[in-house]
């Protein structure tokens, strides 16, 4: 069964909040991830902050998810998700705890955050929001741990993001948690978002790391090292990719990405390497094949050299 990713739209939603997220999801899709999605609201028109009408949704309580399942709250105005009108459709919020009970992950996007607060999941848990009302949060829901200058957070299958575009960082780290980095780097590459910032200071992934910029020649080169990394690769290759000679191309692949073409190639080895090193069923020597080496002295020499 694929994993079902379901986006529980409320009324006066914000359409970036709902629409990132959703065409990340649908990239992963285009490139053969078993995923599914559908939309769910809660039996009243719905119409976007900018003034886009919906047409008619799925009644949340028809909505069957499974374990691991994702449902998804994009972020509406604050003043519909504080009003008494909303506040009081108990059904909705008790259906919410109810699956994340049954282990279905609940992701907030921006103003969502309110909505999972309300519902009492984020009782003494570390959360966020947009960073105009990260203090109200806080100060209505006093038992939920409010994180200033975070893009998201995660802890026990529930997640939280930052204000409307910090929800594509979020989607891509989910994507790269259930399918890997390289599918998480083929979908930013397809929504122009190369430099995927990471929920805290954590490392980020090297395959998303030094895209930060819009030189075709260069992205295809950088493309072609990270899906052909088991193969040895020359300089002269990588210049007539980017279709460029070999003296330009290493002077614009530094300019571009601030690292050596070689110094890039290795990066995307150690981390190629680190990904299969999980895996207790490849040998040191496969790894190394893996990752376009020939010995496990060469793949030792790298992973103890990297910065």
């Amino acid at each position: 069964m694929p994993t079902k990713f379901t986006f529980l739209v409320l009324p006066h939603v914000h359409i970036l909040d709902l629409a990132g997220p959703d065409q990340a999801i649908h990239e992963a899709i285009d490139y053969a991830a078993d995923f599914a999605i559908e939309y769910c609201g809660i039996g009243e028109n719905v119409m976007t902050t900018s003034g886009l009408p919906f047409g008619a949704l799925l009644h949340f309580d028809s909505v069957n998810l499974a374990k691991d399942d994702f449902l998804i709250i994009p972020g509406s105005a604050y003043a519909y998700l504080t009003s008494m009108n909303f506040l009081q459709n108990r059904a909705l919020f008790a259906w919410i705890r109810e699956q994340h009970k049954s282990g279905v992950n609940i992701c907030s996007i921006c103003m969502g955050a309110f909505v999972l607060a309300e519902s009492g999941l984020l009782n003494h848990k570390n959360c966020t929001t947009h960073f105009k009302k990260t203090k109200a949060l806080q100060a209505r829901y006093p038992a939920i741990k409010v994180q200033e200058n975070i893009l998201f957070t995660e802890e026990e299958n529930i997640y939280t993001s930052a204000g409307i575009a910090a929800g594509i960082d979020l989607t891509l780290h989910i994507i790269e948690k259930l399918k890997g980095s390289h599918l998480a780097h083929l979908v930013a590459r397809e929504l122009v978002v190369y430099n995927r910032r990471n929920g805290n200071s954590a490392q980020e992934s090297e395959l998303l790391k030094f895209r930060n910029h819009l030189h075709a020649g260069i992205h295809k080169a950088q493309d072609f090292v990270v899906e052909n990394i088991d193969k040895k690769m020359t300089l002269s290759e990588l210049a007539e990719i980017a279709n460029m000679s070999e003296r330009n191309f290493t002077r614009i692949f530094r300019k571009e990405t601030g690292i050596t073409t070689n110094e890039y190639i290795t990066k995307i080895r150690v981390a190629k390497a680190a990904e299969l090193r999980k895996k207790p069923d490849f040998s040191k020597l496969e790894i190394a094949n893996q990752v376009g080496l020939q010995s496990e002295k060469q793949l030792s020499r790298i992973l103890n050299s990297k910065s």
